[in-house]
């Protein structure tokens, strides 16, 4: 599996924790994680970074993408508009099984000011084992996917 990561500034420390677990802990077998920034400590307008690890996913260049910034909220947002591309923000366990399980969701984004290193390690994992169960939910992803195409504008 091939993952996309990226992040602000203000979840710098945990994009690297998160890197070294994917790298070095999963269970999941891990064939590349894509670190798409920040690489420092200097503002950066997370809205970039966010583009960078959706598009990486919608062109299938990863799998799927983790993005962290300081609630979560702002990079699902970002993330969501790319087309194609499923973001959730994940903040307990059931909520990281439920955005592949139901969902789909291809992006997970996680809070750094509001989720602690050890908990973050833990709903990847969670996320990462989990697939799309199909059944009920196919017909819901597949509603979503005709909304995505019934308003992609292309350029």
């Amino acid at each position: 599996m091939k993952i996309a990561i990226g992040c602000d500034e203000i979840a710098l420390s945990l994009k690297e924790t998160i890197k070294d677990y994917l790298n070095t802990q999963s269970d999941v077998p891990i064939e590349e994680v894509k670190d798409m920034g920040v690489f420092s400590s200097e503002p950066v307008d997370y809205p970039d970074v966010a583009e960078k690890v959706a598009l990486a996913i919608a062109n299938h260049e990863c799998d799927r993408g983790i993005l962290i910034c300081g609630t979560g909220i702002g990079m699902a947002i970002v993330a969501n508009k790319i087309p194609g591309v499923r973001a959730a923000q994940v903040y307990d366990p059931y909520s990281a099984e439920r955005a592949r399980k139901s969902n789909n969701a291809q992006i997970m984004t996680i809070g750094a000011l509001t989720t602690g290193p050890e908990t973050a390690k833990y709903l990847v994992e969670i996320w990462l084992k989990c697939d799309f169960a199909g059944g009920r939910s196919t017909r819901k992803v597949d509603k979503i996917n005709q909304i995505d195409e019934k308003f992609r504008i292309v350029k």
